[in-house]
């Protein structure tokens, strides 16, 4: 099993495929941008990615942006195929990109999570994460 950031020369048609299908186990009602646009807007954008042998068996991606209250990440898009999860992946995984934070000086990593995600929960706050008191609002555009 190989756990690594991906950079934007690593994006090959395989790999966006990939990751495209990985998504789909996340959420198949998001129209998906394609990685290697998202990895070339110029934003710090980090992906981690977990192989094995040649195959993406998991994700979790860092958004980051600046605003008056800090420069914070925003953790999207944590997914591990079903046979792989409950394995310690997805604590790797965010592991790999709270340490990215750190090295890029965030003030804060937020995440959203439903409250029915009980096992992604229970990861979040091993490592650290507490239930902020807010609502989140969306308008789709």
């Amino acid at each position: 099993m190989t756990l690594r950031i991906l950079q934007k020369d690593d994006i090959t048609p395989d790999l966006s495929k990939q990751v495209h299908d990985l998504f789909q186990v996340l959420s198949a009602d998001i129209v998906q941008w394609d990685i290697a646009q998202v990895m070339a807007q110029g934003n710090e954008f980090i992906f981690a990615g977990c192989w094995e042998n040649e195959k993406l068996v998991g994700m979790a991606t860092l958004a980051t942006y600046k605003v008056i209250s800090g420069y914070k990440g925003m953790v999207e898009d944590v997914v591990l195929l079903e046979e792989y999860r409950g394995k310690g992946l997805g604590r790797k995984l965010m592991e790999l990109l709270i340490r990215e934070g750190q090295n890029l000086h965030l003030s804060e990593i937020l995440l959203f999570s439903g409250h029915h995600r009980k096992p992604a929960i229970a990861l979040y706050t091993s490592l650290g994460f507490n239930l902020k008191n807010s609502g989140m609002y969306t308008l789709k555009l």
